[in-house]
């Protein structure tokens, strides 16, 4: 059994995980400037959604604006009663919800955003590859569908869709499933069914996420736990 046991918009006591938001980063220069003009445009047209830009391993990305992001989607400890181990990864598909499991029935929660309709995964995996800056490279079944795609976007590109971090999704097997949890360049997509089936995060979250979930990290993706539904 797995159960969130408090409402979503109250932390558990003094977790809140917010504060630990690169928010107070400093600025990047003129590189970041460039970056930024080669965003896609509704990044652009949407700039409330950033503020500033931070500087990780060489390379810069739009940071998010926090202040306009609805409480529910940012990153806080929770009460949660799981049967899954700490350190296990849980996501919540219905609620928008992925949960890395604590100890004392407490998980730390992230908004996600996820597959739409006709692209949802659900099962067990694990993480067996990690990546910082990953490269993009869209698979042949979205080229089909989308033709006029890039075959390969360098890793730290401004419109690299898989953002800081990627984490890969395998079988226990051994063969991919296809199904990565990364960042993402569209923060208002969060809390969303709008993926090909990946699990998006904030790039504050996915960085942190990925200094928590090494190697060999279960992960279960559930078609949905909670309370019901929650609208974006």
């Amino acid at each position: 059994m797995t159960h969130e046991v408090t409402s979503r918009e109250h932390p558990a006591n003094g977790a809140n995980a917010t504060g630990a938001f690169s928010r107070r980063n400093i600025l990047v220069g003129a590189g970041a400037v460039l970056a930024w003009s080669a965003l896609p445009t509704p990044a652009i047209a949407s700039s409330k959604w950033f503020d500033g830009a931070s500087q990780d391993n060489g390379f810069a990305y739009r940071r998010t604006n926090f202040s306009v992001i609805k409480p529910q989607w940012q990153r806080q400890m929770v009460k949660y009663l799981s049967e899954e181990s700490p350190g296990t990864v849980v996501v919540d598909t219905r609620n928008h919800f992925l949960y890395w499991i604590w100890e004392n029935n407490t998980a730390l929660r992230y908004g996600v955003g996820v597959g739409r309709d006709g692209f949802k995964w659900y099962g067990r995996a694990q993480i067996k590859r990690k990546a910082l800056w990953p490269r993009w490279v869209p698979p042949p079944e979205m080229l089909k569908r989308q033709p006029d795609l890039p075959r390969l976007v360098e890793g730290g590109a401004p419109n690299n869709p898989l953002g800081p971090r990627a984490l890969y999704l395998y079988h226990d097997s051994g063969s991919d499933t296809g199904y990565r949890l990364h960042g993402t360049l569209e923060p208002w997509s969060i809390g969303t069914d709008v993926s090909s089936g990946c699990i998006r995060m904030f790039p504050e979250d996915v960085i942190d996420l990925y200094q928590r979930c090494p190697v060999g990290t279960r992960v279960s993706v559930l078609e949905h736990l909670g309370t019901g539904s929650q609208d974006g």
